[in-house]
């Protein structure tokens, strides 16, 4: 179970390991401490899974799995909605739990903290609506009238979900609560950096009602536990988010499981001519460095018109400098630090690399600690690595192109194809932005940063496959079984 201690945030928390929803300490008896990324300090403390503990946590699921399949959609319903009015009521203190682990501005955290029960109520709705289709068997040349055919959407099981750092709260939620709306019994790995929010969310559950078995959250390293849980045969579904290289080791592992796989990006925004330069400014300066970029959907690659390169930056530099770093809980503070001063090392040897191949770095950059003052870096080519490799950073590249073709070129130009914005530019240019961009998302008139949390959401290319987005993790997350009956 969970202890507290008074900080002056609120809480230090101490949590053991929820194995099918009873708390319990690891196997081994080790613990690790969470460290605030912005001063360094303790705010919690977490038990450090092993193997056995994976294997304990998959027995019960095993038997959650069994049980909840068997519970109406309408008692699950009323379980999650429950824990969605805990959310509700536990905003404030998830908040200061996201900013105290993962350094981002309690402003930024609340907004996070209050789509928790959004999300799960959507996903409870979602996940009781599990239609089927009837089949046209007469249609099939030599069958008659006397078979009837439909189909049913059934819970695949037991499900593995790993999630990141950067939204400890928002993408638990997206892979947990569509899989325990549809039946499944879950086994969370959350990212080593941010476990706390993840224990705080699975509380909400198990008050609410959860039945044994259905709900584990297991902490540690990932390089430890993290290949006996996906290559468990029992497990029958893997949701991760995270780097490219990770998923690919998962998919090498995993075996014959359905995966869902959200991965890197290198998200770029088009600002052509006629486009509002105040209003693309704006929203890059907002894209390009909430969560200290830290965002698979930030604005990282700015491609812009040349004829309007130069009205762009001018309106767009200050807003940047404006941009205000410091304490997490301190009021104005509009960027926090990275989650690691190892990470600040990797964005600030980024930027220093493209500013060697001939970019000009045109304001912030600099390092303190685990800081990296927002940045602005002009000249990037489409080649460099600043615009090939995923930042995740406070720094945006800005790419000069001649031509709207160009600009497609750019847009396309990497392995990567999550999401991408427009602004300005034709009517016909629009049309042809969104068919002939290859990204999971395009939006007209916004940057790459927004999300609807009902929306299908997930990329191509080296992005990943499957789709998050509560009706569509719903569907990732059963699976259609064909039903005949013959007279």
């Amino acid at each position: 179970m969970s202890e507290q201690t008074a900080n002056e945030q609120g809480t230090t928390r101490s949590f053991g390991l929820l194995i099918g929803g009873e708390w319990r300490e690891a196997a081994g008896g080790s613990r690790a401490e969470v460290r605030s990324p912005y001063d360094a300090t303790v705010v919690g403390e977490v038990a450090v899974a092993t193997e056995h503990d994976v294997d304990a946590a998959i027995a019960a699921a095993e038997r959650g799995a069994a049980t909840w399949r068997r519970t109406p959609a309408h008692e699950r319903v009323a379980i999650l909605s429950r824990a969605a009015d805990l959310a509700d009521q536990r905003a404030h203190l998830i908040a200061a739990t996201i900013s105290a682990e993962n350094g981002k501005p309690l402003a930024e955290a609340l907004g996070e903290a209050r789509r928790s029960g959004a999300i799960i109520r959507l996903a409870a709705q979602e996940g009781s609506q599990l239609y089927g289709d009837s089949l046209p068997l007469d249609a099939n040349p030599g069958t008659g009238q006397d078979k009837v055919g439909f189909t049913l959407r059934q819970p695949v099981g037991i499900v593995v979900a790993i999630t990141p750092f950067n939204y400890p709260a928002l993408l638990v939620l997206h892979k947990v609560g569509p899989a325990l709306a549809a039946g499944n019994a879950v086994i969370l790995k959350p990212a080593g950096a941010t476990p706390l929010t993840a224990l705080a969310l699975a509380e909400l559950f198990v008050e609410a009602g959860l039945p044994e078995g259905v709900l584990s959250v297991i902490t540690g390293s990932g390089a430890a536990i993290g290949d006996a849980l996906v290559r468990d045969p029992r497990v029958r579904k893997i949701s991760f988010t995270g780097s490219t290289a990770v998923g690919e080791r998962i998919s090498a592992l995993a075996g014959v499981k359905k995966l869902s796989l959200e991965l890197g990006a290198s998200s770029p925004t088009l600002i052509l001519p006629g486009a509002n330069i105040e209003h693309a400014a704006t929203a890059v300066a907002l894209g390009g460095y909430v969560n200290a970029g830290q965002v698979c959907i930030s604005v990282q690659r700015v491609v812009v018109h040349r004829d309007i390169e130069a009205d762009f930056l001018d309106a767009l530099l200050p807003k940047v400098a404006a941009i205000r770093t410091g304490d997490p809980f301190a009021d104005g503070t509009t960027l926090g630090p990275l989650i690691t001063a190892r990470e600040a090392e990797r964005v600030e040897r980024s930027i220093a690399q493209a500013v060697a191949e001939g970019s000009q770095l045109l304001t912030g950059g600099a390092r303190d600690g685990s800081f990296i003052s927002p940045a602005v870096v002009a000249g990037v080519q489409t080649g460099q690595a600043l615009a090939q490799e995923e930042l995740f950073g406070p720094a945006v590249a800005v790419t000069t192109v001649d031509s709207f073709d160009a600009a497609l070129d750019a847009a396309n130009g990497t392995p990567y194809g999550l999401a991408a914005g427009v602004f300005g530019g034709t009517l016909a240019e629009g049309i042809r932005a969104m068919r002939e961009i290859d990204a999971g998302s395009v939006h007209l008139g916004w940057t790459p940063l927004w999300r609807a949390d009902l929306m299908p959401y997930g990329g191509f290319k080296a992005s990943g496959y499957g789709k998050e987005g509560v009706r569509s993790t719903v569907e990732e997350m059963t699976e259609v079984k064909t039903v005949i009956l013959h007279s």
